[in-house]
């Protein structure tokens, strides 16, 4: 009978030590594809600058709102309220200048003009 019970313990515990290093790894991954983001020499430029939100609505106006909206509440383009809610700063810079979400077109502001832009990003 004890020996019955041995084996669910050594394969509870085996299981266990599998999640914890699963959670470990995918920690480590995470950490290392942020490291690897962030050393973009862009985005590093566009994060060294305080962007100014006023500056950044006139960029959006012009180069945004016909898909997104004046207020970026979406048309062609989809609604960008709360979008740095659900987006980090890298994701956003890099939706802005990727041009891999068709229709949105290739755009790579100056990074004074990113970070501005992102700062109003930020206040949707």
């Amino acid at each position: 009978m004890d020996d019955q019970l041995v084996q669910p313990k050594v394969l509870l515990r085996r299981l266990i030590f599998v999640a914890i290093a699963t959670v470990l790894a995918v920690a480590a991954i995470a950490i290392a594809v942020r490291a690897y983001q962030m050393s973009d020499p862009y985005i590093q430029d566009v994060l060294a600058v305080e962007g100014d939100p006023v500056r950044g609505q006139a960029i959006f106006e012009t180069n945004c709102a016909g898909c997104h909206g004046k207020a970026g509440l979406g048309q062609v383009g989809p609604s960008l309220n709360h979008v740095a809610k659900r987006k980090s700063d890298y994701n956003l810079i890099h939706q802005v200048i990727s041009g891999q979400t068709p229709p949105m077109p290739k755009f790579q502001p100056k990074p004074e003009d990113m970070a501005d832009l992102l700062q109003y990003l930020k206040k949707l």
